[in-house]
Order: structure tokens, then C-alpha cells, then sequence
């Protein structure tokens, strides 16, 4: 359950992982997070990574059209450049960054800023991806939101490709994912591993 900031002493810097799967809700939040620290008259910036660009080049915006002004990046080094004088960092799709934004986010916490993240935690085969199993451990706030399994309606937290594409990075929407929970997230890897096997003859 994620709560309000005012049990966390404002003079110390932290950070918040939001994560899950595709279509969870993880941007949708971020932006939520954000645009309160907006209201409270924070200095906010916010970032993504310079490749997502499905809906905007420059905003962030969820799938349900929600959207925030923010910065595109090609790496996380440049987000220590152009964070002076803010009190609020948001970071949308942090596994698609570098290692060295751990490293970052760390370094903005120990200035006393408070660092907002939110991404996948895990990969279409289920595996962790990239930078955020770092992040979530060394964060002092971690949601991690769920979507409904298009398959059953359970709880999702597995992102299950429908393509044969294997490359671990694949931008795509509602034609390439769907939200699976773990059983039908293996059932769906098991039968095209059947497909792919299978011999008749």
C-alpha cells in the first residue's frame, strides 16, 4: 500500500519504485505522483528514455491518455545535469536506462530530492529487466500495481509477447502484449513452445 509522504522526514532525500506489468497503471500513477508535487508548488523534473516514443516524443503518457510534459534522454548521466534546483524527479519507463541510473537516482536521494520510478520489472520471459531489480532494492518505497489477466481476469503481473519476436526490447501496445497472470502466462509460453517443437512426422 503506498503512502502519503507526510510520515517520511521532507528534509531526507528517497526514492519510490512503481513497477509491474504492461498495462498496470505504472505511468498512469507516475504522472498521479507528479502532478501532486506540481500542486504542492515542487520544483519538479521529469525524464524518459530518449527511444520511447509510441505515444510523444517529449510527454509522458499513459494508456489511457493521461500526460505530463517531460524531457527526453539518451542516457541517465544526463539526468544529473538538468536537476538543479528541483525537489521531485520522475523517471517513466526506467528499464529501457543504462546501469548507471541506480547510481543516479542514489545520487539525487543523497542531495535530498525525492526520485519517483516507474517500469517493468520484469521482461516478456518473466525474467527481471535491466536496472530495476537494483532500483527496487535500494528504494525506499515500492508499489507494485497489477493489471487483469486477458485471459482468465485474474490479477496480472506478466507482460506475455504474442509475437515470435525475441529481441528483449520491443515498443508495442495492445497488438504486441497482454497482461497475463503466472498460469496463463505459462500456459501461453508452454503452447509456443509445443508450436515450435512439435513434430507429426
Amino acid at each position: 500500500m503506498y503512502l502519503e509522504l507526510n510520515s517520511i522526514n521532507r528534509r531526507s532525500g528517497w526514492i519510490e519504485v512503481i513497477c509491474g506489468s504492461m498495462f498496470s497503471g505504472k505511468t498512469e500513477e507516475l504522472i498521479r505522483r507528479l502532478k501532486r508535487a506540481q500542486i504542492a508548488n515542487q520544483g519538479v523534473a521529469i525524464f524518459k528514455p530518449a527511444m520511447e516514443t509510441r505515444y510523444s516524443e517529449t510527454d509522458i503518457v499513459s494508456h489511457d491518455q493521461s500526460s505530463i510534459p517531460s524531457r527526453a534522454v539518451s542516457s541517465s548521466q544526463q539526468i544529473l545535469l538538468l536537476t538543479q534546483d528541483v525537489e521531485v524527479v520522475g523517471i517513466d519507463e526506467v528499464q529501457f536506462f543504462d546501469e548507471g541510473i541506480v547510481e543516479v537516482a542514489g545520487d539525487l536521494a543523497n542531495r535530498g530530492l525525492r526520485v519517483i520510478a516507474a517500469g517493468l520489472d520484469m521482461d516478456f520471459t518473466g525474467k527481471p529487466f535491466g536496472p530495476v531489480p537494483r532500483l527496487l532494492s535500494c528504494a525506499e518505497i515500492v508499489t507494485k500495481v497489477h493489471a487483469i489477466c486477458q485471459v482468465c481476469g485474474s490479477l496480472a503481473n506478466y507482460s506475455y509477447r504474442k509475437s515470435k519476436n525475441a529481441s528483449q526490447i520491443l515498443l508495442g501496445e495492445k497488438d504486441a502484449y497482454e497482461p497475463r497472470c503466472r498460469r496463463c502466462f505459462l500456459d501461453g509460453n508452454d503452447a509456443g513452445i509445443n508450436l515450435k517443437t512439435h513434430n507429426p512426422g
